[in-house]
């Protein structure tokens, strides 16, 4: 008995076609995917892409610049002694300003002074002592009268006085000759000991003396800016010194 053929109808042709379509269209993305037209810009080949690709690594020099060497660049640094010798000079500079600044001063301080003054003065008292009597007792009232009298550098004068300056001009009234300074006084007279000191007595310290005034304290025409005044002997770097022995 023979076969009969089969037979399609028209909506079986078309599924059979949309299906053989939809197959060609998928098999055909992923081939543009990984091969896109070589002319589209957004998938050219760059300049770093086509060097990776050949793996060109060597790269030409110039035969001269080959030749040439690097120097350190043409510059110093301050070394720690120019800089140290640099504030050196700083220092120097400004020490003497300020002792430019201190002439200025005494010298003002002392041309006011020595127009404030017109009585005796040391060497007046010496040739006619108002004291011809002398005793230590003595001699410190007489000094304990000036004190207020300001400080002046250089002076010895009861328009002002230094350390030694007053020590001089006190003992010039009986008759007693001491130089303008403090080391000379020290050496005009008896170092003794310190509990044997009396008022009168010269206080000697580094630089600076005064009258000794009774229980540790001491008379004496200070600094700058300072009057003779009485006050508590206030450093153990002292020692006593009597005159007239």
């Amino acid at each position: 008995m023979a076969k009969r053929p089969i037979r399609r109808g028209k909506v079986g042709n078309v599924v059979v076609m949309s299906l053989a379509f939809g197959l060609m269209a998928t098999m055909s993305i992923p081939a543009y995917a990984f091969a896109p037209d070589a002319q589209d810009s957004a998938f050219a080949a760059t300049e770093s892409t086509q060097l990776s690709k050949t793996q060109a690594q060597a790269v030409e020099v110039d035969a001269a610049s080959a030749t040439l060497t690097v120097a350190r660049d043409g510059f110093t640094a301050t070394t720690a002694e120019e800089l140290a010798a640099a504030e050196a000079a700083v220092v120097a500079s400004e020490a003497a300003a300020a002792a430019e600044a201190r002439r200025i001063e005494v010298s003002s301080q002392l041309t006011t002074y020595a127009t404030s003054y017109s009585g005796p003065s040391a060497a007046d008292y010496l040739a006619n002592p108002t004291y011809p009597e002398f005793d230590l007792a003595s001699v410190y009232n007489v000094a304990s009268q000036y004190q207020g009298t300001p400080y002046v550098y250089g002076g010895a004068t009861p328009a002002g006085f230094d350390c030694s300056g007053f020590i001089m001009y006190v003992y010039a009234q009986f008759g007693i000759s001491l130089p303008h300074s403090s080391n000379g006084q020290a050496a005009a007279g008896t170092r003794i000991a310190i509990e044997d000191a009396v008022p009168g007595d010269l206080v000697i310290m580094p630089g600076h003396d005064g009258f000794y005034a009774g229980n540790g304290n001491i008379l004496h025409a200070p600094y700058t800016g300072q009057n003779v005044r009485v006050q508590p002997i206030w450093t153990s770097d002292y020692y006593i010194v009597r005159i007239g022995i």
